[in-house]
């Protein structure tokens, strides 16, 4: 559920004259903790995933796309188009998950030319009033709060007392909601609803669907778990595959149901997960190294599909890309007007010229990995070449294990894109270069790490708003518990009454 990741070339393509006639509505699909290796279509052995394959075969595939190392980074860079730390986000909880203020969302930008825009499921980006979606973009708001379903950590980031995957309290436009039936099939269906009466209402839509699975806790329908006991060695990837498959028949649903409507050539369907694997890299990795959280290309590399029936062909691209790509790519496909603040946040580089021609000259560019995560209040520069990685096309230099000094290695993706051997010693010059890129990133991402000093409040909002709303009150254990200046305490019980 988090990662870390960032385009230093000047923008490619920023803002182009807009490519169609008619604003089309999107459906944005992002999993979380989902790796590019669960997928079947990618070649896993167990897990079957049709109509996620179904998607990808009617679809524009980047085979070369990634993402942030876990998961409120990369939310924060695909809807930026800037690196995750320019936006002060370089963890997934102690105040530095919240998208900074001075940053200007695609949700905003979309809204601003007439879309109706909808949020359904995970947002983690700031659970605090002033950052969450509704003062961010979005017109409809569904979601949990933290970075998971009944999460909840010292400060600002935690979700609604007691929840589970199934039933959850969700927090629809300021007013918690009692649900039923299982998370997954709650976003869906809400979502599902509110894209019909837009589509009634004529109006375009941007529906973002983010799913809670396949995050841990590993908790599946017990017939989605079941279909895959047996056939794996532990029950917890049992239950992993399990909410995979169950994301897979809501996504072919909804699919159906688009074509049901006649929308389906008028909607552009996208399809990405926000990190490598949390629990599937053992069975299946692509022949990639690292998982969730690593630098390593098995911790950012994701699924992309871009389907767009009757406008884009299907095909494969092997085009270097990653999330920051995504905002100036939709503006330029939704002919948006954006400010000259937003012009100059974003660094990514418009997709229009792969989606139209997967095989269309692309030039070579920089882009760089950090997990981030040191402790709270340190500083950053102590953690400068922790978990960390520069790369191009050809290039990845890597730093797993470093701290104020690199430890760099060197890989040649062309032919070691396991990365086993280093070879930077062979290439000095390699090594040169890409470093520089590095030091001159990290420089223009300091003064813009803005909540490294917050202080968070003594209990997280959504436990607060949930109490307000249904009665009771937090215990003195319930403050012990989510005492900022006490990090790593567990969830607090929650207090509440019947209404």
């Amino acid at each position: 559920m988090n990662k870390f990741l960032t385009l230093l070339t000047t923008a490619f393509a920023l803002i182009l004259p807009p490519a169609f006639a008619k604003q089309p509505n999107i459906l944005f699909i992002i999993t979380d903790d989902q790796g590019y290796g669960d997928i079947s279509a990618h070649g896993n052995p167990i897990l079957k995933t049709p109509n996620l394959d179904r998607l990808r075969s009617e679809s524009v595939r980047f085979e070369d796309f990634h993402v942030s190392p876990t998961c409120a980074p990369t939310r924060s860079a695909l809807f930026t188009g800037r690196h995750e730390f320019k936006n002060g986000v370089t963890h997934t909880v102690c105040e530095r998950e919240r998208l900074s203020l001075n940053s200007i969302t695609l949700a905003q930008t979309l809204r601003d030319a007439g879309y109706a825009t909808g949020i359904f499921g995970k947002w983690h980006l700031g659970d605090e009033s002033e950052y969450l979606p509704s003062a961010r973009g979005f017109t409809e708001m569904f979601i949990h709060g933290a970075g998971g379903i009944g999460q909840s950590y010292p400060g600002s980031c935690g979700d609604a007392p007691g929840n589970k995957y199934f039933n959850p309290a969700i927090f629809h436009n300021g007013k918690f909601v009692k649900t039923e039936g299982y998370c997954t099939d709650i976003f869906f269906r809400q979502a599902s609803g509110w894209i019909r009466s837009q589509q009634q209402a004529g109006k375009p839509f941007f529906a973002y669907i983010s799913t809670n699975a396949p995050h841990s806790p590993y908790t599946a329908k017990p017939g989605d778990a079941a279909l895959y006991e047996g056939k794996v060695d532990q029950k917890p990837l049992a239950h992993f595959f399990g909410m995979i498959h169950n994301i897979d028949e809501n996504i072919g649903k909804l699919l159906t149901e688009l074509k049901d409507w006649g929308i389906e050539q008028d909607t552009i369907v996208i399809f990405m997960n926000d990190n490598g694997s949390a629990a599937g890299s053992p069975v299946f990795n692509a022949g990639m190294r690292g998982h969730k959280g690593s630098p390593w290309l098995g911790g950012t590399r994701a699924s992309s599909f871009w389907r767009w029936p009757g406008t884009w062909k299907p095909g494969e691209t092997k085009a270097l890309a990653a999330h920051i790509d995504i905002f100036p790519t939709l503006a330029q496909v939704t002919g948006l007007t954006l400010p000259e603040a937003a012009k100059k946040q974003i660094e990514g580089r418009s997709l229009v010229p792969l989606l139209e021609n997967p095989g269309a000259k692309w030039p070579d560019r920089h882009l760089v990995t950090h997990q981030g995560r040191w402790p709270k209040n340190a500083d950053p520069n102590e953690s400068k070449f922790t978990m960390t990685a520069v790369r191009n096309t050809r290039w990845a230099l890597v730093s797993e294990n470093g701290g104020i000094e690199p430890a760099w290695q060197l890989f040649d993706l062309s032919e070691d894109y396991g990365q086993k051997n280093d070879v930077s010693a062979a290439h000095p010059g390699v090594v040169k270069e890409l470093s520089a890129a590095f030091d001159k990133w990290w420089d223009e991402c300091l003064p813009l790490m803005v909540n490294e000093k917050v202080v968070g409040p003594k209990l997280n909002p959504f436990a607060v708003r949930y109490w307000e709303q249904f009665g009771g009150s937090p215990t003195q254990a319930d403050y012990d518990r989510m005492d900022p200046t006490k990090p790593g305490k567990s969830s607090p019980r929650g207090k509440k009454k019947a209404q």
